[in-house]
């Protein structure tokens, strides 16, 4: 056998382990890590795409829920997994938030974890108690620039989305707000609507029936454009033009894990955001597919750790 020919089937038979491994995956149960607790809109997110990937894949995608140190949990043991498939992470803005809020963790998740596929992106509203005087971002402008220092902005803890959402909007509107933390957006949520805060970037899956009920002002949605969800609730950008925050959620991989099985999940989870059911549920939740290649996640999240950090760094946020 000629030398060039024994190379060939050499590479072949290096191959033929992942090409095997990809056709026969998934094997056996897959874990999708969440680093919040039950009940919130990553779990649900979680569990809506883990069952669909069980009935396409013919493979139990079992949940399991790591809260604890702003996802950080979650995302090491996914780090520090077996680069087989078998253990998913669901990412989300604190993976691109945590990269700065924490300067001593003991990954790099840009470097880390491979985007496998983005899957959903929703608006924070910006929610304000009845008793604030406000009806409109311009409004509310003007009221926190005549009271400094006298408004207190809830958030779910320090470097949570809801908070950083709200330290870019201080920013970027030139208003003194005061920062209080809470363990989770639920405790916040509820001060918020017994008057104790002021104002709160919430969720939208959480906090939309509020709104309707009139229990709680909206003000704005953190979108760049307005949310299909209450299409009457201008965007913060129409009054502070260039800002955006917003809630994404998306599903990651050990780094290693072969392309084959990453395409494999990536294809699965696209075919579940077309599919009419599913979608459906998500906009129960408030938000709206969102698929793309992993390029172009990747690209979401490299976007995201920096604009992030720039808002970290100059809001003086520092972990709990």
């Amino acid at each position: 056998m000629r030398r060039r020919e024994f190379i060939t089937l050499l590479g072949a038979a290096a191959a033929w382990p992942l090409v095997a491994q990809a056709e026969a995956y998934p094997a056996r149960p897959v874990r999708i890590m969440v680093g919040y607790a039950a009940g919130g809109s990553n779990d649900i997110v979680a569990r809506l795409i883990g069952q669909w990937l069980s009935e396409r894949l013919g493979q139990p995608f079992i949940i399991e829920n790591r809260p604890g140190a702003g996802t950080n949990i979650a995302t090491e043991a996914v780090v520090t997994a077996a680069s087989d498939g078998y253990t998913l992470l669901i990412v989300n803005p604190a993976n691109a938030v945590n990269a700065t809020l924490y300067p001593r963790l003991n990954f790099v998740f840009l470097r880390d974890i491979a985007p496998v596929a983005s899957m959903i992106r929703q608006p924070l509203i910006m929610l304000v108690n009845p008793s604030v005087p406000a009806k409109t971002i311009p409004e509310f402008i003007d009221y926190a620039k005549a009271n400094p220092g006298k408004i207190n902005m809830a958030s779910g803890g320090n470097g949570s989305i809801n908070h950083v959402a709200g330290e870019l909007f201080k920013m970027m509107a030139g208003v003194n707000l005061v920062h209080v933390p809470y363990r989770g957006a639920g405790p916040a949520l509820a001060d918020l609507l017994g008057g104790q805060v002021d104002l709160l970037f919430g969720g939208m899956a959480s906090s939309v029936d509020h709104v309707r009920a009139g229990k709680l002002r909206a003000l704005g949605v953190t979108t760049a454009t307005r949310s299909q969800a209450l299409p009457d609730i201008p965007a913060v950008s129409e009054f502070v033009p260039g800002y955006e925050a917003s809630d994404w959620i998306g599903l990651g991989a050990p780094k290693g894990t072969p392309a084959e099985i990453r395409d494999v999940l990536h294809n699965e989870v696209n075919a579940g955001l077309a599919d009419s059911k599913f979608r459906a549920r998500v906009s129960d939740l408030g938000g709206a597919v969102f698929p793309g290649s992993p390029a172009d996640f990747a690209k979401l999240i490299a976007e995201e750790t920096e604009k992030w950090a720039k808002v970290i760094k100059f809001a003086g946020v520092k972990a709990d």
